[in-house]
């Protein structure tokens, strides 16, 4: 009688994902036995979760440069320095949003573990994206992450628009989901295999012909509307504005970045380690999504009036500022993924930080999201204004803020691939942008006051929030004056 058997799992590689699960699981049962915990304490329980997963991780980054990247669980996941490097951001991420998040459950009257629960496993979906060696594996984290996200979107329960934008964010998702999935079957049927270092393989060994190499076309074609819909690319972006702007403030904000860093990272590695040798099928298409999000997210940015549709529209002009590193690593460039992957940690941090502000300036409610209700906030918060004019400066692309460093290295990284045409229509786009961040700051620092001001809500800045705003601008002035210690890092997380 034959035995069964099972693949050898490295425990210390997972020990990140048992961590947080484990941890989730922990403070959603003491939770529900005990009497409701003191204010911002189910916060701090997932942010001191956090850190030895970060430690742990540190270790595998470690370990990666002494032995190599490992594939694990027999080959369903890989764990190289692309993956560590993700997984350390969405950690990070998860800590900031939820010390952002505390106060204002607590003021719109729904604090509660279950939220944070959500974070952590939307977080263990990303990272399972991130470190995907499987196509199957990839989208049971896809599935996982967008769950959790779906619920999120729609858990301010007195909104009717956050119902709204979760109910709209599930339609239009399971329809991409769709899309994923077929592409997969399509993309299997082509090469025999779902696994991403073998399909690699497989199309590297010679020249498809008839009815496999459309299969493999409409494979790919159906893969990347999946993740084009994902990370908010244009003309895929359609639910972004809707779902951020509907969405609480703080869930806002993770889904810009955390779903933004496990979407572009399970493009990348499709793209780069499945379909590498058959770049020049989907390099075009992802040059036109990339020239299509700069253009269509700065324009209609500038002409929203909402602050969060604002900052939804810029949001779609960032990922297709990424999918430039994406398209120059379709050249077989290094520093598109490199660029790619430094764009993204630096964004993730930056759109953290400007959505706490908005959801501060929102005031009691998450709905005084307008232009106007930033009008005098030098005045009233200097601080929390200056950290915000931070904010805007850098996504604008400023000298010494990170967002400098961002964009910079997307459009070298097009102009070494020879790809000048993007990089001019995306340098075009930053400056159409910044008329974007102009409004902002003028409301903030120069706008007169109106009448009906004095009557409005005070802005107040819990410790908490005041914290991540702190964090998030600190980061951005010291990564924009020193990024070359996160340059190195991306470059050697750098996708083989």
């Amino acid at each position: 009688m034959s035995t069964v058997e099972y693949p050898s799992i490295d425990w210390l590689a997972i020990t990140p994902l048992i961590i947080l699960l484990g941890g989730m699981l922990v403070t959603l049962v003491v939770a529900a036995l005990t009497p409701v915990w003191r204010r911002g304490t189910y916060a701090l329980a997932t942010a001191v979760l956090v850190v030895p997963t970060v430690i742990v991780e540190m270790v595998l980054w470690n370990r990666i440069g002494h032995e190599g990247p490992v594939s694990i669980i027999n080959d369903a996941l890989s764990i190289d320095r692309f993956a560590i490097l993700v997984w350390i951001a969405i950690a990070i991420a998860v800590a900031l949003v939820s010390l952002s998040t505390a106060e204002y459950l607590r003021r719109e009257d729904l604090d509660g573990p279950e939220t944070y629960a959500l974070y952590v496993c939307a977080a263990l979906g990303g990272m399972i994206m991130a470190s995907a060696n499987d196509l199957i594996v990839l989208f049971l984290g896809l599935e996982t992450l967008s769950i959790a996200l779906y619920v999120l979107a729609a858990s301010h329960r007195r909104r009717a628009e956050s119902q709204e934008s979760g109910l709209k964010y599930f339609v239009l998702g399971g329809f991409a989901s769709a899309f994923f999935l077929y592409g997969i079957a399509l993309l299997y049927g082509a090469s025999g295999t779902t696994n991403i270092s073998a399909m690699g393989e497989a199309f590297a060994g010679g020249v498809l012909t008839g009815n496999d190499d459309a299969m493999l076309l409409a494979g790919v074609a159906l893969l990347l509307v999946g993740l084009a819909f994902k990370v908010a690319a244009a003309p895929f972006h359609f639910w972004t504005p809707d779902v951020y702007q509907g969405a609480p403030t703080p869930v806002t904000s993770f889904m810009a970045s955390v779903g933004k860093l496990a979407a572009f990272a399970a493009m990348l590695r499709v793209l780069v380690v499945a379909l590498g040798n058959r770049a020049d099928d989907w390099r075009p298409v992802i040059w036109v999504l990339a020239v299509a999000s700069v253009v269509i997210g700065s324009v209609l940015a500038v002409v929203q009036s909402d602050v969060k549709r604002m900052l939804a529209y810029s949001s779609i002009s960032h990922a297709g500022f990424i999918l430039i590193g994406v398209e120059a690593a379709g050249h077989g460039n290094a520093d598109g993924v490199a660029s790619s992957l430094l764009y993204l940690v630096l964004y993730g941090v930056l759109v953290i930080g400007s959505f706490t502000v908005v959801a501060l300036v929102a005031r009691t409610g998450d709905a005084n999201t307008g232009v106007g209700a930033f009008r005098g906030l030098g005045r009233e918060r200097p601080l929390l204004a200056l950290a915000m004019t931070v904010f805007v400066l850098a996504q604008a692309g400023m000298p010494v803020t990170s967002g400098f460093i961002a964009k910079f290295s997307v459009i070298k990284a097009a102009a070494d691939s020879e790809s000048y045409a993007v990089a001019i229509v995306a340098m075009v786009a930053s400056v159409i942008a910044a008329v974007l961040y102009l409004r902002i700051m003028i409301n903030m620092w120069m706008a007169d006051p109106e009448s009906g001001d004095e009557s409005r809500e005070a802005v107040r800045v819990p410790l908490t929030a005041g914290v991540v705003v702190a964090l998030g601008a600190a980061f951005t002035l010291f990564a924009g004056i020193f990024p070359g210690w996160l340059i190195d890092a991306t470059r050697d997380a750098v996708l083989r």
